[in-house]
């Protein structure tokens, strides 16, 4: 029998980590920080030493699954930066940010994992690239001029935060709160802001 070629282990590897990554945020998002190493093992239909095979524990897999998303904001941050139209470019970010933990918030667990060094370091990408795009909406005339990257960072997950309260609310009902806190960015009627900015940590 032919053994397989270390190109097929790698992408049988690539395979079982994505659909690892992909259980993971379906059984966080349902059973919380409850979920274990066997929960996750079995909807991704593997057996429990497979999981640990790509992850040390379950700290290392909170991480990933948390680093994987916002790589995704990272590489959209990028994409738009050289957009043609920086108010849109923003407004886009904004709504893959918003419609990201509209699918499953999984915040609790970016919290959770807030001080592992991977996760520091992508969020620091993603706050940079919030950054890029400010400054080109700014420099652009499309958003106050008193807004900064901090202020739109903070409130990237706002739209669907807002909603949290409502026992059953319209699946697309974030838009509207997006909509108003993007009309809130515009100069147009802006006031003066009653306090600075904050600065992450």
């Amino acid at each position: 029998m032919v053994p397989p070629s270390p190109r097929t282990l790698r992408a049988d590897a690539a395979r079982n980590r994505e659909s690892l990554l992909a259980a993971a945020e379906e059984v966080f998002a349902e059973r919380g920080m409850e979920a274990s190493v066997a929960d996750i093992a079995r909807r991704a239909g593997v057996a429990k030493g497979t999981v640990f095979r790509h992850f040390a524990c379950k700290d290392d897999l909170i991480a990933a699954l948390v680093c994987e998303r916002l790589v995704t904001l990272t590489d959209a941050a990028h994409t738009l930066a050289d957009a043609p139209d920086p108010g849109m470019a923003l407004l886009e970010f904004l709504t893959i940010a918003a419609d990201q933990r509209r699918q499953h918030d999984l915040t609790y667990l970016q919290t959770y994992s807030a001080n592992d060094a991977r996760v520091v370091a992508i969020r620091d990408e993603v706050h940079a690239g919030v950054e890029t795009l400010v400054a080109n909406a700014r420099a652009a005339g499309a958003i106050r001029p008193d807004v900064t990257g901090t202020d739109v960072f903070l409130l990237m997950c706002a739209p669907v935060h807002v909603m949290e309260g409502l026992p059953d609310p319209p699946p697309d009902l974030w838009r509207r709160y997006l909509a108003i806190i993007f009309d809130g960015l515009r100069p147009e009627g802006a006031s003066a802001l009653p306090q600075p900015a904050p600065e992450l940590p």
